[in-house]
């Protein structure tokens, strides 16, 4: 199929709202791939014991490790009332930044229980700008799970950002989203090869990189759930260049194209860029293709990578979507993506109760859910696939088409191998 068949896609396809119990993880996990990417960033938590674990756990740190992220602990005193939360926060701070003298940027991350007794960290990181700025910026944002999911830990951090990048009168480009360091060298090789040379990373990976922002400046998302930072960018004058997203050699060159048009690349000079690497894409995707072609999929709710994955999936894989479940569906971003997708049940929100039951009656070869759920289906013999290990693996562009379609292939066959052993 091709990007230029007119096509309305899922655009018109009634949304299902579902509003009820939810089975996610909170928006604290995005400091994993975070702290990762900002190199002289510090991200901490005021939180409990339960999000220390949280994060120790995901991020697989050793005991010997000193990683960029930490929790400042809530007590039963801080919690009570009987301690000033705010202080003792401060004091923490300064001992951290006496400690690690290498960090320019300190992220103050609420919780579940940060929130919940009212802490006020955005007055606590301007007092704390004022006390270690201008060589420490210090941040505040949100990563509590009340009311967000895992992925919208990231918006909240770059939206936080975007108030204080400096001021440009310069035509530039923002690519926006956190990619892993070979994938942003690769998008970055591809865009300057194409000729457009003023390009900047949000997030950058040092904070002296920090791109700068005007009323001139375009962006474009590499992540489907950076709503929030898309309208911060928007408040600055920054103009967003819609396309669909790099995922699969359909959604790489879409994303490309788009730039393309917005900096005036010439149609010919575009082909010789990318022609090599999308024949590389398809090759790659093409060997697991066959595993994958005429076999259903279905999505809960989970990350906000659903729709663009369906798309790949079906356009480029051959699957079936019968369902794909998002947790927010922000169809300003996901309008390109939507006209491509084939036509499907999309859902909003979760019910676990009631998607379990229209997951039972589909019945599809491979369903795409939490880490939650996934035990049970296995168990129930349903080939699963995690979520979250698709956020957490390099999964953008045209070098890594490869590797997308591998994380949906390899589950069933796994399955088809333990099948044919159990029958020998």
């Amino acid at each position: 199929m091709s990007l230029d068949t007119p096509t309305t896609g899922c655009l018109h396809t009634p949304v299902l709202r579902e509003r009820g119990q939810r089975e996610v993880f909170c928006g604290l996990t995005g400091i994993i791939w975070l702290h990762r990417k900002m190199q002289d960033a510090f991200f901490l938590v005021v939180g409990s014991r339960t999000c220390a674990h949280l994060l120790q756990s995901a991020a697989g740190v050793m005991i010997f490790a000193e990683p960029r992220f930490g929790t400042a602990i809530l007590e039963e005193k801080d919690l009570a009332g009987l301690a000033d939360a705010h202080t003792e926060l401060e004091r923490e701070v300064a001992r951290l930044i006496a400690r690690r003298p290498d960090i320019r940027q300190l992220f103050l991350v609420g919780s579940c229980p940060s929130e919940v007794i009212k802490l006020d960290l955005g007055r606590t990181a301007e007092r704390l700008n004022q006390r270690h700025g201008p060589s420490v910026r210090v941040y505040n944002y949100s990563g509590s799970g009340i009311e967000t999911t895992f992925t919208q830990g990231e918006d909240a951090c770059l939206a936080t950002m975007v108030p204080g990048l400096a001021e440009t009168d310069a035509e530039n480009l923002l690519v926006v989203g956190a990619l892993p360091d070979v994938v942003e060298d690769q998008c970055l090789s591809l865009l300057r090869d194409m000729g457009v040379t003023d390009v900047a990373m949000l997030p950058a990976r040092r904070a002296a990189d920090a791109p700068e922002v005007g009323e001139k400046t375009r962006f474009i998302l590499t992540q489907p759930f950076l709503a929030d930072t898309a309208s911060a960018l928007e408040r600055r004058g920054a103009e967003r260049i819609v396309a669909p997203f790099p995922f699969g050699e359909m959604g790489t060159t879409a994303w490309l194209n788009a730039v393309a048009h917005a900096f005036g690349v010439h149609p010919e000079r575009f082909e010789q860029v990318t022609a090599a690497p999308r024949a590389r894409a398809k090759k790659a995707v093409a060997v697991h293709a066959e595993t994958l072609r005429d076999r259903s999929v279905f999505f809960f709710p989970d990350s906000q990578l659903e729709i663009p994955l369906a798309r790949f999936l079906a356009l480029e894989c051959g699957m079936r979507p019968l369902e794909v479940g998002t947790p927010y569906l922000h169809r300003s971003l996901m309008e390109p993506e939507l006209a491509l997708l084939p036509e499907t049940i999309l859902s909003e929100g979760q019910d676990v109760d009631r998607q379990l039951d229209r997951h039972a009656a589909l019945a599809p070869d491979l369903t795409v859910c939490g880490l939650g759920l996934a035990n049970p289906l296995e168990a129930a013999g349903f080939a699963t696939k995690w979520a979250i290990e698709l956020v957490f693996t390099p999964v953008h562009f045209y070098e890594q088409a490869g590797d997308l379609a591998a994380l949906f292939s390899r589950p069933l066959r796994r399955r088809s191998l333990l099948a044919r052993g159990a029958q020998s």
